[in-house]
């Protein structure tokens, strides 16, 4: 049998996929755009390919092993930008499918870098589709899969573990996965509706709440202008997304403790929580004070608003922008993209390390200089008051030194191609974190769209791993994998 059952599998994830386009199909059919015979056509091409696989492989059933899960998980989010760019591909003119599945891994990745200009002039089905997708991805599809469909079963953990980040992956509130997995979908679906209604009341109308409600929780960053959120100019909106992306940066399963609980004082007391806020507050700060100090603007008021926003936005790796923050000095917008490499909560909807990454490793080098001093003395790492395994810290410092290798070796391949450094290494950075826009060719102001296809390609993996916590990818490279 092999690996057909996770096939079988994949099989009936396409199937569920084709549910999802009926969404932008919806929306295409009463804006009467010209985008209708796009949809229908991916919808039927999606449900036919997911029909046939599920039926060549119907016979292949078993209880789903550790490896499967990683399998499942890499094929899954290998396969379904394929289908996601199909509509893409066949309703925008002259955009190439190396393009269009760039577009939708970025997507199903909530990144928010994307290929296309114009996108005040696109149908509304296309930016639908495109935003829609940010909040599907915004979780995972895995994770909607455990949680509601019982044909995963026991193998439900495997799943959960594969594609939720963070290093500790066994914490759980509740005894089933698949129960965790609800409670995680329910607190962001309870986020989306608030968002939605915000935005809406906010000025917005529905259309734009819909779309920008999508790639706001999931911190996706996309638009469905140019301009994106500059586009409204308006400091109540640019307040509204910056609440909802402090929200989505934090650990979803904290707001199902604190409901329990009845308490707010469960996040406070939370050390990457409290980590994560004073985070934005200090770089905010930092931001304005510099954008004040180098003459970028002369009101204190409208610098803390500019800073504030690309701090939330570029720290929670949202990715949004209301100014074109690559003409900033440079130490503005680096250290913006420097926080979104590991600011945001582990089990949030955002990219990068984790805060609970970067502070184990802050306390583990702090205890290294205590050996040095007291050789024999013991000194375990401790966060929220437990003491974490060795097992946990060789697995960060492991995930750690894979992740440097993975931004030095993709830079110097986008460099060896003929891109220039600041842009080469922005566009890894954003990319392998899930932020977005990075500097340079691939700044606010522009798009990926001017990268050749080898170098989309490279971006497009680096999405990937990130958003799959590198090692669930990586693990499939490897010989031993594959071993029987």
């Amino acid at each position: 049998m092999g690996f057909l059952p996770v096939v079988a599998l994949v099989g009936r994830m396409v199937l569920l996929f084709a549910l999802l386009l009926l969404v932008p199909l919806a929306f295409a059919l009463l804006g009467d755009d010209d985008a209708k015979p796009a949809f229908v056509t991916a919808a039927t091409a999606t449900a036919v390919c997911g029909l046939l696989l599920s039926l060549v492989t119907r016979r292949f059933r078993r209880e789903l092993q550790p490896r499967d899960g990683f399998l499942l998980v890499g094929m899954t989010w290998a396969v379904l930008p394929l289908f996601g760019a199909l509509p893409l591909w066949l309703a925008v003119p002259g955009l190439s499918m190396t393009d269009a599945y760039f577009e939708a891994t970025s997507a199903f990745t909530a990144t928010g870098a994307t290929a296309l200009s114009g996108l005040d002039k696109l149908p509304l089905s296309v930016n639908v589709w495109r935003c829609f997708m940010t909040w599907v991805g915004g979780l995972g599809i895995i994770v909607l899969a455990v949680a509601i469909l019982p044909m995963l079963g026991v193998g439900g953990s495997q799943l959960f573990k594969a594609e939720v980040a963070g290093p500790m992956k066994d914490q759980k509130l509740t005894p089933r996965i698949a129960d965790t997995a609800r409670v995680i979908w329910v607190a962001y679906l309870a986020m989306s509706v608030a968002c939605f209604f915000a935005f809406a009341a906010a000025g917005m109308g529905w259309a734009d709440a819909f779309m920008h409600m999508c790639s706001t929780v999931s911190l996706g960053g996309f638009s469905s202008y140019d301009a994106s959120f500059g586009h409204f100019d308006s400091p109540l909106i640019e307040a509204i997304a910056m609440v909802f992306m402090v929200l989505a940066g934090v650990n979803l399963l904290l707001y199902f403790a604190v409901w329990r609980a009845r308490s707010l004082r469960g996040l406070w007391r939370n050390t990457e929580v409290r980590a994560f806020y004073m985070v934005l507050l200090a770089g905010t700060g930092v931001v304005a004070a510099y954008l004040l100090w180098r003459g970028e603007y002369n009101e204190p008021l409208v610098a803390l608003r500019h800073s504030a926003f690309h701090v939330v936005s570029v720290a929670t790796t949202g990715g949004f922008a209301t100014q074109d923050y690559g003409q900033w000095p440079l130490f503005a917008p680096l250290l913006m993209l420097l926080l979104g490499c590991f600011a945001t909560c582990a089990g949030s909807t955002g990219g990068g390390i984790k805060m609970v990454r970067m502070l184990l490793m802050l306390k583990q080098a702090r205890r290294e200089l205590v050996r040095i001093v007291h050789p024999n003395v013991v000194n375990p790492v401790v966060l929220n008051g437990q003491a974490i395994s060795d097992r946990v810290m060789q697995s960060v410092i492991a995930y750690m030194m894979i992740y440097g290798a993975i931004l030095v070796g993709f830079t110097m391949l986008l460099v060896f191609t003929g891109l220039d450094v600041v842009t080469a290494f922005t566009a890894v950075i954003a990319c392998a974190n899930n932020i977005g826009p990075g500097l340079g060719e691939v700044g606010p102001a522009n798009n990926f769209g001017g990268l050749s296809d080898f170098q989309t390609w490279v971006c497009t993996f680096a999405m990937m791993l990130g958003r799959l916590e590198l090692l669930s990818v990586l693990v499939l490279f490897t010989p031993a994998f594959w071993r029987r």
